[in-house]
């Protein structure tokens, strides 16, 4: 059952969806979520949650992987269908393999448990600040790769490419380097907005992900510094 934050006349503030089958957890997010504004709603399993997206229409998702009925990573999957919803994914199990998927199926952020709820509610943030801010008109060429900042969309090699919100500002941020360098806390403070240089493995997973949706050489590893856009012919891959 969807226990949804009783509060009249608050239609205007963003909704949350919690995707959480252990109460304590689930409860405890809700409960944070709430007193910093956010409508919330529980569910506790996979079906529940995509129903719930259907109907509720949410602005963001918290969701657990390991869920009764099928698991996160398949919900993720079936509510990106119809429209763009951020995801922020947790998961139990420090395993990269599920993080790399989870990036792969729409997920925009993830977090490990046992996690901050104080870390939680800024992760939210930055995801929901990143889908709300007005694309800049313009575009990027950089081979056979195109960046339509208008759009938001990618091509390569004149197929479209699927990224994540989170991916497409990581990309954008990495473009407008003009092939410079960026360290893994310049890219934290422009597309999470971290200011403590905590999260390089997000930034990892994240680098990851767009290699394998764009190919090895388009983002290149400068070991001891960071990351840039061009050609890895002279740089190993991490």
């Amino acid at each position: 059952m969807i226990s949804t934050f009783e509060a009249m006349g608050r239609i205007e503030n963003q909704c949350i969806l919690v995707v959480e089958d252990e109460p304590t957890i689930a409860e405890a997010v809700a409960s944070r979520l709430r007193s910093e504004g956010y409508d919330v709603s529980v569910v506790g399993d996979g079906p529940a949650a995509v129903d719930a997206c259907a109907s509720l229409r949410p602005d963001l998702v918290v969701l657990d992987i390991g869920l009764p009925g099928f698991d996160g990573l398949e919900v993720c999957r079936r509510i990106q269908t119809h429209r763009r919803i951020p995801v922020v994914m947790l998961t139990a199990r420090d395993d990269e393999a599920d993080m790399l998927v989870g990036l792969g199926v729409g997920a925009d952020d993830y977090l490990m448990k046992p996690f901050s709820p104080r870390e939680l509610v800024a992760r939210i943030k930055a995801v929901l600040r990143r889908a709300a801010d007005a694309p800049a008109a313009g575009g990027v060429e950089l081979g056979d790769l195109a960046i339509d900042t208008l759009t938001r969309r990618v091509n390569l090699g004149g197929e479209p490419v699927h990224l994540t919100a989170t991916e497409f500002d990581l990309l954008v941020a990495l473009s407008e380097a003009r092939g410079g360098v960026l360290s893994r806390r310049q890219l934290l403070s422009t597309v999470w907005g971290y200011r403590d240089g905590s999260g390089a493995r997000t930034i990892d997973s994240h680098i990851r992900s767009l290699r394998r949706k764009l190919g090895s050489e388009v983002v290149r590893t400068v070991h001891g510094v960071g990351y840039a856009l061009g050609s890895a012919s002279d740089e190993a891959q991490s």
